[in-house]
């Protein structure tokens, strides 16, 4: 029996995301033909050398010809330019999604140029690694994973279902939210969070009293878990601040208050407030091990998290 969920996928940007989609898909038999394109001469040449993507061709509007879906896995701030590009090409028919981190943006800047008869059904795969780049991919990134699908006004039930069934097929589980929803829900659990590891890197680096070499020696003790989120791609955290700036700024008001509070905490010697606070946020990190989020091993299982062999 046939797994095709689409005859033709076209990935427009191959860094990890697109990079883990393609050998997910082939792994299940998701996608008849997938094409790719990369704005970068080098990056496209990556991609032919380690067999990434079906065909790899050298233009957005090539890569889109004939596609059942297209799916937009550049950083958001790209996300405009690049469907202007292709608006034209699609076939009716066509599912247009995305990557993007942020939503409600991604919405109000891709919307404008679906053609009619294309359907847009945006998406986000919570899942990634601090390593980017068409090599950075293998076919496990999302198993087990969430990925979240944020249908717009008018989004075709069918279309929705159809691109459900590609992200279960690739391992993920799969839920249905809006996008203001969303952009509130990834600003606590990544944006913000991703937004105070780059700062504690930042204060460490500022701190002359403490040298490099130990910073790196003896990072086991919490700052080595900031290091490995701060190491993230910069050009895509910089365009999720740029767009998603209202709820940041909101978590980050919250987050400000709980730091002073905590401080006061500190400053006062009331254990009882810092006891009470630390067995809290101790339940939360038990249940995102219960639903199977992360792991309790040593080093957060980090170095079992192999990649596949792609041969």
């Amino acid at each position: 029996m046939s797994n095709v969920i689409y005859n033709r996928v076209a990935l427009i940007g191959l860094g990890l995301i697109a990079s883990s989609m393609f050998w997910a898909m082939k792994r299940a038999g998701l996608a008849g033909e997938v094409t790719g394109y990369a704005r970068s001469n080098e990056t496209r040449e990556t991609a032919r050398r380690i067999g990434l993507c079906d065909r790899v061709c050298d233009t957005a509007t090539e890569a889109v010809e004939g596609a059942d879906l297209v799916v937009l896995c550049v950083p958001v701030g790209a996300m405009e330019a690049v469907m202007r590009e292709i608006g034209p090409a699609l076939k009716p028919g066509a599912t247009v999604s995305d990557v993007g981190s942020v939503k409600a943006h991604v919405i109000e800047a891709v919307g404008p140029y679906i053609p009619e008869g294309v359907h847009f059904v945006p998406a986000h795969p919570l899942a990634g690694t601090e390593h980017s780049g068409p090599e950075a991919g293998f076919a496990e990134l999302f198993d087990n994973r969430w990925s979240l699908l944020v249908p717009v006004a008018g989004s075709d039930r069918a279309a929705v279902d159809q691109l459900r069934g590609l992200w279960e097929g690739m391992g993920a589980n799969v839920d249905e939210m809006d996008a203001d929803h969303h952009d509130l829900v990834l600003a606590v659990t990544s944006h913000a969070p991703h937004l105070i590891a780059y700062t504690m890197v930042g204060v460490a680096d500022d701190l002359r009293r403490v040298t490099d070499s130990e910073v790196i020696k003896y990072s086991a003790a919490g700052f080595r878990d900031f290091t490995r989120i701060a190491a993230s791609d910069p050009t895509m955290w910089r365009d999720v601040f740029l767009t998603n700036k209202e709820a940041t700024l909101e978590i980050l008001g919250r987050f400000t208050e709980e730091l002073f509070a905590l401080q006061r905490a500190i400053r006062t010697g009331d254990g009882e407030h810092l006891h009470d606070y630390f067995t809290h946020t101790r339940a939360i990190r038990r249940g995102i091990i219960e639903a199977g989020q992360d792991t309790s091993a040593p080093n957060f299982g980090r170095g079992e998290l192999g990649r596949s062999d792609k041969s």
